[in-house]
């Protein structure tokens, strides 16, 4: 080969080399988007969360409201990534009180898995601090695995850059999830001791929880509108009113279950397991796992459920603690005169009315629905770890009834309660999804 013949075959290689270093550094950062990434990170993140809320925990040790990390995480998982995502909108005016995001470094490529991965990082350290050591090594583990995989993928310019941008942008989010009320300090909840009023239940006689759910910030800001509920029966005693025949039901369906209702029932008790809400962390997993979608679509997702979850959780403790209704092991015992009485499992501690199971789950199923649509199937491996058989499922609307119906097969909940919890989820998420503009 002569020098001639020599210089046109290596100059063109070398140009490309140069221009290949310059496109890593300059070219915008609409050259490869968050939907061309797994959504590996956001399975594994929540996978991983769950062990900090998996309950009973281990002793000294403790947990965070799943509603609140589904919330944050999704929010900042979200605003981490949505400079990368064509056609969607920050959340800044748009969520009560949230404040104004870092923008990227325009013509400066992101790698937007590693993003992701820091922001979820930063996110679950600072919501779980009193986890266990080792939550806080298995962390540590996660994102340090994650991080020398994207290093294979990116210089360390780039990787270091999308680094210090999913922190900055977690570190914001959090500041402004620790003024959302929830580490106000109230006195003791005392119930009213009114007939028909909610009391602590048999046998372990739980505290009050969330008593003081009027002093959450809700994240959407007009998402109550329109979440008015039309009341329980009036309050009686009275064999054959309205109100002695919704307990009756709840009493008579506990003396014929049928081992499917029990299994149901069972399933969705979720202690042992996760603390309320918990279960849906799992289910987001399980879907975007069977989806596979793209770490796009993934966080689209966890954005939506987080704050429909959240905000419904919310709304409903707001309507328990107003409406103040009687359990049904209190008014079975009390007064349909069965002293020796008990639900499958023990009865939680807060009032009746409405069923959060009811509210919650509808609430997350119309935020998955409106990503991955009305006839999704899965299948759900949330207990398999305590052995309890997997559940089909043919839509989110389809999970939402089994879960409604399972706390009057549990014994712990009216039907009317349940039915009218599906209608205040369904709504909150309706308003989530008409109020944000993703």
């Amino acid at each position: 080969m002569n020098h001639r013949t020599l210089l046109r075959v290596v100059m063109p290689i070398a140009f490309l080399a140069t221009f290949g270093a310059c496109l890593d550094e300059h070219e915008g950062p609409s050259q490869r988007g968050p939907n061309t990434y797994s959504s590996d990170v956001v399975v594994k993140w929540l996978n991983l969360q769950l062990n900090m809320l998996r309950v009973p925990l281990a002793p000294g040790t403790g947990t965070q409201s799943a509603d609140r990390a589904q919330a944050y995480c999704g929010i900042a998982l979200y605003e981490a990534l949505v400079q990368g995502m064509h056609n969607h909108n920050s959340l800044y005016g748009q969520l009560t009180d949230f404040p104004a995001m870092p923008e990227i470094q325009s013509h400066k490529r992101y790698h937007w898995a590693a993003v992701a991965n820091a922001a979820l990082a930063d996110m679950n350290r600072k919501l779980f601090p009193t986890t266990s050591a080792q939550n806080k090594a298995s962390m540590d583990s996660l994102e340090n695995a994650l991080r020398s995989a994207y290093a294979l993928e990116v210089n360390d310019e780039t990787l270091q850059r999308s680094i210090a941008f999913g922190k900055e942008v977690s570190s914001i989010v959090y500041e402004w999830a620790a003024t959302d009320g929830s580490a106000n300090v109230n006195p003791p909840y005392v119930p009213s001791g009114l007939p028909g009023t909610w009391v602590s239940t048999p046998p372990n006689f739980p505290a009050p929880l969330n008593p003081y759910a009027s002093q959450r910030r809700l994240l959407t800001p007009q998402v109550a509108d329109g979440t008015a509920m039309d009341p329980p029966p009036p309050y009686s005693a009275e064999p054959g009113s309205p109100f002695y025949a919704m307990v009756e039901d709840v009493y008579n369906k506990s003396l014929v279950l049928t081992p499917e209702q029990t299994a149901m029932a069972i399933y969705h008790r979720d202690v042992p397991g996760y603390p309320g809400g918990g279960a849906f962390v799992a289910a987001l997993s399980q879907v975007i796992s069977k989806a596979k979608c793209k770490l796009d679509v993934a966080t689209i997702a966890y954005v939506k459920c987080g704050i429909a979850q959240h905000d419904a959780g919310v709304i409903c403790f707001i309507n328990k603690y107003s409406f103040n209704l009687v359990r049904p092991i209190t008014y079975i015992r009390n007064e349909m005169g069965h002293p020796e009485w008990n639900a499958l499992f023990n009865t939680p501690g807060h009032p009746e009315f409405p069923a959060a199971h009811a509210v919650v789950s509808s609430s997350v199923a119309g935020a998955l629905t409106s990503v991955f649509g009305n006839n999704f199937k899965f299948t759900l491996h949330t207990y398999d770890y305590l052995g309890l058989p997997a559940r089909n499922f043919n839509s989110f609307a389809e999970l939402t009834k089994e879960m409604a119906d399972s706390r009057v097969f549990g014994g712990i909940h009216y039907q009317a309660s349940c039915d009218k919890g599906r209608i205040l989820g369904s709504k909150v998420a309706l308003n989530v999804m008409e109020q944000i503009e993703f």
